[in-house]
């Protein structure tokens, strides 16, 4: 049954958009109103074929996500055909490569493509943002590189995918597409007609890595619009359960857009740009999003606006400040991106790092967070990068990340933003307030651009060319060497007192971060005891057991997990006092495994507290200081 149901589906595109000998790309057309268990069909009219014998590749990585995918585990039932219809001879020689032979009457190629988000396969686990979602007659995630291949050394020709949609879905994507809204009479099929609830959109790229960088989702519209300078900004999403909208996000990201023009100099570098937010209502251990040069995806719980505003706007800077680097700003190791056999560039402190780093910095320049608020971002990144590895230089955790660091690539995200403060901070000093990152990046995208890639070993001498001999030392010592960041320094500059570490006495909640974990209980993220290794003297006077699971604090009902968490835990704190009882209700199992309620208290008491990275702004800072701490922040 599956058989024939498959060789009526392929006899249905024998025709689908014929093409000439003049046509020299590749021609692609995807169904997505047929799914046949979970998986849509691909077709590709190849390019004419020089060679007898040919490879054609789905890509074992994509930019920006710095892991392997393995996109061709998800393919099956692939087949290569002639004009004729007759069969080619294929040699599957590996995950993501399969040899065609005969290759030079070679006409047609189809498969059958797999989801990457829900399906379990064996291998490395796809980072959601880069993957493909097929959830029939309700949404589609097309990351291109999931979908489409292309031959050995023919990615450089122009791309065309065609995509055959419910009439009433609407593709979100950076792309201007072709044609919109058309009639499946312009693929000129030999069977099927025109199916009046089926539509085609055509969207072309000049080549491959243009169409791997521009991904679409399909779903009912629920879109809004948003003029930035000389940008239109598109905000696409899809809520399940209609807990949160596009016009909502658009509103919640507004004023970070705003803010990132002004930082920009008041025009974009791109004409079009679109946001495209995919929320699942299933349970998430981890979410996030990835950058494209005109478009970003996110991966993301589903919650109301209230709930995730600020992850939204953090999220949001970030991944549209790539739109300086890597877009603007590239090695040619991204600019000539290697899909099958990648190489990695050293300079993930500035494609990453630094771009984390705008994302703080715009919202404290243009007031949508203050001083206060924005060094606890600074925080958060100081005491995440602790575990990480200190002596080894961040080039190396960079060029090597795919391999023996790649368990080290999320500190891109911690010390990256660091390096970009103390950067910035010491440009700021060299150039007397005048000149800092924020015009640097801005200067190098002018010398290099979308289409001019820098040579990766020659980037840290080009800025020092650029900027001061001292910027060169900072390099060596910090960036290509393993010395500690000079924080207190920096900081200090700006007139912030700092200390690396600090005791001092306080009450305690007895939920540490080296005692808890997080593990799901009847659906919902608890938190749970999972080491009495590091207990402070509070809890081991509550008496917690390994594996215990927590679910009431003083006789309140501790929330899930998740954005609700910390301002319950705030509240708690605040009204904890020396002497004052503090309790948790617990889930215990017993001698026979069940679980059982457990009530555990004791009187609180003071305990010595080691604390890191203590930052306070200083009430006596000099003239000089503040002077210099303004032409940081402010705009």
């Amino acid at each position: 049954m599956r058989l024939r149901l498959i060789g009526v589906f392929l006899g249905f595109w024998v025709a689908s958009f014929a093409q000439s000998s003049k046509n020299q790309g590749y021609v692609y057309t995807v169904d997505i109103t047929k799914v046949v268990k979970d998986k849509v069909h691909v077709e590709l009219i190849a390019p004419p074929i020089t060679t007898n014998d040919i490879i054609f590749y789905l890509p074992k990585i994509v930019p920006g996500t710095y892991d392997i995918a393995d996109y061709g585990r998800y393919v099956s039932e692939f087949s290569a055909v002639d004009k004729k219809g007759k069969k080619l001879e294929v040699e599957k020689i590996d995950d993501n490569s399969w040899k065609i032979k005969g290759a030079t009457r070679l006409h047609k190629i189809s498969y059958w493509v797999d989801d990457t988000i829900d399906t379990p396969m064996k291998g490395p686990e796809i980072f959601q943002p880069a993957g493909t979602n097929i959830e029939e007659g309700k949404n589609f995630i097309i990351n291109s590189g999931g979908y489409y291949g292309y031959f050995d050394g023919m990615k450089n020709m122009p791309f065309q995918f065609n995509i055959i949609r419910p009439k009433d879905f609407y593709g979100t994507t950076g792309l201007i597409a072709q044609q919109t809204g058309k009639p499946l009479s312009i693929l000129k099929l030999e069977k099927g007609g025109n199916e009046k609830d089926k539509l085609v959109d055509v969207y072309k790229t000049s080549d491959y890595d243009q169409l791997v960088d521009s991904p679409v989702m399909y779903n009912k519209p629920d879109t809004a619009v948003i003029h930035v300078a000389n940008a239109e900004v598109l905000v696409g999403a899809y809520s399940p359960t209609g807990k949160i909208n596009a016009k909502q996000i658009a509103a919640s990201i507004r004023e970070v857009l705003m803010a990132q023009k002004e930082f920009l100099g008041g025009k974009l570098p791109v004409d079009k740009y679109a946001f495209i937010f995919y929320f699942t209502d299933k349970p998430l251990y981890s979410y996030g999003a990835l950058e494209h040069s005109y478009s970003s995806t996110y991966y993301m719980p589903e919650m109301t606006i209230e709930q995730i505003n600020q992850q939204l706007r953090d999220f949001a800077a970030h991944e549209f400040f790539h739109i300086i680097t890597p877009l603007g700003i590239h090695s040619e190791e991204i600019g000539h991106f290697d899909f099958n056999h990648p190489k990695m560039s050293q300079h993930l402190w500035m494609y990453e790092g630094v771009t984390e780093y705008f994302a703080g910095l715009v919202q404290l320049k243009y007031d949508l967070i203050d001083l206060g608020q924005y060094l606890e971002v600074l925080y958060e990144k100081m005491v995440t990068a602790d575990p990480f590895k200190n002596d080894v230089p961040f080039t190396e955790i960079s060029k090597y990340t795919l391999d023996k660091y790649n368990d080290q690539y999320y500190n891109v995200y911690q010390k990256g933003p660091l390096i970009g403060l103390c950067l910035d901070v010491k440009l700021r000093k060299l150039s007397n307030g005048k000149y800092g990152l924020q015009n640097l990046m801005l200067d190098l995208s002018k010398k290099f651009g979308k289409d001019k890639a820098f040579e990766d070993d020659q980037l840290f001498d080009e800025i020092t060319r650029m900027t001061y001999p001292e910027i060169g030392t900072f390099f060596d010592r910090y960036v290509k060497g393993a010395e500690k960041l000079p924080l207190k320094e920096t900081l200090q500059d700006i007139g912030i007192l700092y200390a690396e570490e600090a005791s001092y006495y306080t009450v305690s909640l007895g939920i540490d971060d080296d005692v808890i974990g997080v593990d799901e209980v009847e659906g919902k993220q608890r938190l749970k005891i999972i080491s009495l290794d590091n207990m402070n003297a509070v809890a081991k006077a509550l008496g917690f057991q390994k594996d215990d699971i927590l679910i009431k604090m003083n006789g309140e009902v501790m929330p899930e997990v998740g954005p609700d968490f910390e301002p319950f835990l705030k509240s708690q704190f605040a009204n904890l006092g020396e002497g004052k009882t503090l309790a948790y209700t617990v889930l215990r199992k017993d001698e026979k495994g069940n679980l059982k309620t457990v009530e555990l208290s004791t009187p609180n008491a003071r305990i010595e507290i080691t604390r890191r990275h203590i930052m306070e702004i200083d009430p006596d800072a000099t003239p000089e200081q503040l002077a210099l701490r303004d032409a940081w922040m402010k705009p």
